[in-house]
């Protein structure tokens, strides 16, 4: 691991580790100006969160602060055992937006429930709304389901997020966060309880909150958690203790499993671990289990977790498109891992899983208008879906359309804190240069390690087109290394330099590509990445998808939606890989032939081949679309003729 030279602050970012590779450029570096990523930033803030903020006091779950602090409770309380960690997911949302636009009717929204949660506090630090008072379980009494810290690591991340977007604010959330992480280490810690909470998230939320107060503690605690995992300290389950991540100790890990979102929280705390102990093995670690789940436990889209009943990863090679699961928040907690370890490493393959996670998980999960949302992320929807109730409160994955909210509703405040903080994950620094990893229209304001300012301006239509335009806007008095990131798949790419004096292209590998020079004002590097749409199979062990294929162009995953195919069964649709994709009126499209079936008595025994029958062209959708003109039936996997 490359030690890079900390920042004199830190970045206003939601991770900072003291080392690595990389450095992050905080939101007071990139501000993403528009594009695809832009106009989902403006209707995250002018529309989605409000709409969690409204469903908080509707839920109750908001409300359940106040009786605590009345001390009522436990009457009246609503929402499960997790129902606060919602609560300060949506404060760590409106932390970064307010850091990003300094929104002065957000600031006080956002006081305001941080004086409703602090309210409630006990005085030693304590603070949940579902335990620890007459009438309710006691602290600590149900590590495997209870979530009381699981809730403090989101608390500790939204205090987090707090004191780098408004360093030293007088609200009071990053003392309500101390005194909880105080609390837990008086418990937990080396002269504590050895064990562990059944939902990993407290152990992310330690470690940052110890990177922006300096309190060591904090970090103990953390690399005590991750070192207690595995040793079976949470009581056996039907699904196994491998739902929790407690049969196998972190660094004897091969594969992520269990619980998908638990697996990846856990390993994103792992590697800050390992970060900050420059502990070589647990990252190496971390490092096979990210690559093994890649290869053999992720789908197509970047989702992750193919088991409904535990909302878990299934065997190697385990990815039915039909019974994907596919958890929003798992997509979520697949990006805190891949962008911990592309900062500790650099290596753009992580780069690659984020934008695939982005486009095809995150996108996908809110309605075009913010306001509703899938929790999990099917490849194939075999019938239209049925609308969910605008009023009403849906089961986590009973909705088969997008559904304003959830009795586990997780997913639409993590969305929420995502988009609010993506600035964070477009480029960053090392002591040569900036690397920039997503595209989006953007400014980039910043100074190097060496006191050096850079400055320049992204350009791009991305993934509409694949031009990547970097205009620098100020003179450097020194040589410094542009990086660009060239996805796996845009193999015959092309960087190209214009400069006053010259004008020279090159071709640029699937890796990342580098400009090294002393730019000045007005010099220009422009990444050109084939966008030709493509035909992908499947590796031949995903028995589930044998004899199909999906579409892509540039990061996105196409879609067949029913409602494209209204003359034919859509189950009997196949599709003529001989004839390729086309692109035309913005859409891309292939040739379909239909193949009718015949209902027999039973479904096994000897079929005629199916005869010649009339092809027609169909347009598809990018996935993250799918539904957004109504119910459909969907595949992303379309059978061959």
């Amino acid at each position: 691991m490359t030690i890079t030279t900390p920042p004199l602050v830190q970045p206003v970012a939601p991770v900072s580790p003291s080392r690595g590779a990389l450095r992050p450029l905080g939101l007071d570096e990139v501000r993403i100006t528009g594009g695809f990523w832009g106009e989902r930033q403006r209707i995250n803030a002018a529309a989605t969160l409000g709409h969690v903020l409204g469903r908080l006091e509707s839920e109750g779950w908001l409300p359940n602060f106040d009786r605590a602090a009345a001390g009522t409770l436990p009457a009246g309380r609503r929402g499960r055992e997790f129902s606060d960690s919602e609560v300060y997911k949506y404060l760590e949302a409106a932390a970064w937006e307010i850091g990003r636009g300094d929104d002065a009717d957000l600031e006080r929204t956002f006081r305001a429930v941080v004086a409703r949660v602090a309210a409630a506090q006990e005085p030693d630090g304590y603070l949940n709304t579902r335990f620890g008072r007459t009438g309710q379980g006691d602290r600590w009494s149900d590590l495997e389901w209870g979530h009381e810290l699981y809730c403090l690591g989101h608390l500790f991340q939204a205090a987090v997020a707090r004191e780098r977007t408004r360093p030293g604010s007088d609200d009071g959330l990053l003392g309500v966060a101390r005194r909880a992480a105080d609390l837990v280490y008086e418990r937990f810690g080396p002269n504590g309880r050895a064990e562990v909470c059944g939902h990993p998230e407290v152990e992310v939320g330690l470690a940052e909150l110890s990177r922006v107060t300096g309190e060591p503690r904090y970090l103990e605690q953390a690399d005590l958690f991750v070192d207690r995992r595995g040793r079976r300290t949470l009581e056996d389950i039907e699904w196994g203790r491998s739902y929790f991540q407690d049969d196998v100790p972190v660094r004897e890990t091969t594969v992520l499993h269990g619980h998908a979102v638990r697996a990846n929280y856990l390993a994103a705390g792992a590697v800050d671990i390992a970060v900050e102990r420059d502990d070589a093995d647990l990252l190496g670690s971390l490092r096979h289990q990210w690559e093994t789940t890649v290869a053999r436990r992720t789908y197509i889209t970047g989702g992750q977790g193919s088991h409904h009943q535990d909302e878990a990863f299934g065997d190697d090679w385990e990815l039915p498109p039909d019974r994907a699961y596919s958890e929003t928040c798992a997509g979520i907690g697949s990006i805190m891992f891949s962008w911990r370890l592309l900062l500790a490493d650099g290596d753009a393959k992580y780069a690659d899983l984020i934008e695939r996670t982005l486009f095809n998980v995150v996108a996908t999960s809110p309605s075009e208008d913010g306001k509703s949302f899938y929790y999990s992320n099917t490849l194939h929807q075999r019938v239209p879906g049925i609308p969910a109730d605008p009023n009403g409160t849906s089961l986590r994955a009973s909705s088969s359309l997008r559904a304003p909210w959830f009795e586990v509703s997780c997913c639409p405040p993590n969305v929420a804190r995502t988009f609010a903080s993506l600035d964070a994950y477009i480029a960053t620094a090392d002591a040569d240069g900036i690397q920039v990893h997503q595209y989006a229209p953007a400014e980039v304001r910043t100074m190097l390690a060496d006191g050096q300012r850079v400055a320049f301006d992204i350009e791009t239509a991305y993934p509409l087109d694949g031009t990547v335009r970097v205009r620098i806007t100020e003179d450097a008095a020194h040589p410094w290394a542009l990086s660009l990131r060239v996805p796996a798949w845009a193999a015959g790419a092309t960087v190209r330099l214009v400069t006053a004096t010259a004008d020279e292209s090159r071709e640029a590998n699937t890796g990342t590509v580098a400009v090294r020079r002393a730019f000045r004002a007005g010099d220009v590097v422009e990444l050109t990445l084939p966008m030709t749409a493509r035909f992908r199979s499947a590796d031949s062990r995903i028995d589930a998808v044998r004899g199909c294929v999906a579409v892509e162009r540039g990061p996105e995953v196409y879609a067949l939606e029913s409602v494209d195919v209204p003359t034919a069964e859509f189950d009997t649709v196949r599709v003529d890989v001989a004839d390729g994709v086309h692109e035309h009126d913005g859409r891309l499209w292939v040739t379909a032939v239909e193949q009718p079936v015949h209902d027999a008595a039973w479904p096994y025994g000897s079929f005629p081949p199916p005869a010649d029958h009339p092809h027609h062209t169909v347009p598809l959708v990018p996935y993250h679309q799918w539904a957004q003109r109504g119910p459909a039936a969907m595949r992303v996997w379309i059978p061959t003729a």
